[in-house]
């Protein structure tokens, strides 16, 4: 009887201190901070910082890319926006809600808006979802309704 006591005791401080182990890879404010951060570099057009936030090789699932994810290095991503902001001088993001997720992952609503050379403004709904490893982006999917109305019957 003392054994399996003794047994049941080891497995229940086992378990216990596997649960303990397991450490959130990233606070949920930290990972808040560099969503806000990454939106600050947006709106100030700072291609090089945003990208830092990224790792060396990030995820990215985005419309603007095509249909299926594909794999940016920090470069592509500068590239990407200073070719975006080359059309859209002013563009900018308003976050309208963070919805923090599980240790890894972040949700952001925001409206994107810019104007282009000949006056023609947009605003656009997006979803993002991050995935942040070690304090970097590792996986960036935004959605948004890409639907060109201007080529469907009317």
């Amino acid at each position: 009887m003392k054994n399996i006591v003794l047994f049941l005791g080891v497995i229940f401080m086992l378990s216990s201190c596997k649960d303990q182990v397991k450490a959130p890879n990233l606070d949920p404010t930290k990972k808040e901070k560099i969503v806000k951060q990454y939106f600050e570099y947006y709106n100030n057009h700072q291609w090089n910082e945003l990208a830092a936030l990224y790792s060396p090789i990030a995820d990215f699932k985005d419309p603007s890319l095509g249909n299926e994810m594909t794999i940016q290095t920090r470069r592509q991503t500068i590239n990407k926006y200073n070719k975006l902001n080359t059309l859209f001088a002013d563009l900018h993001a308003e976050i309208a809600k963070i919805y923090p997720s599980d240790e890894q992952h972040i949700i952001v609503e925001l409206v994107s808006t810019g104007t282009a050379a000949d006056s023609t403004k947009f605003k656009l709904p997006i979803c993002k979802i991050f995935t942040i490893d070690k304090g970097k982006i590792t996986q960036d999917f935004t959605y948004f309704d890409n639907f060109d109305d201007s080529k469907s019957d009317k």
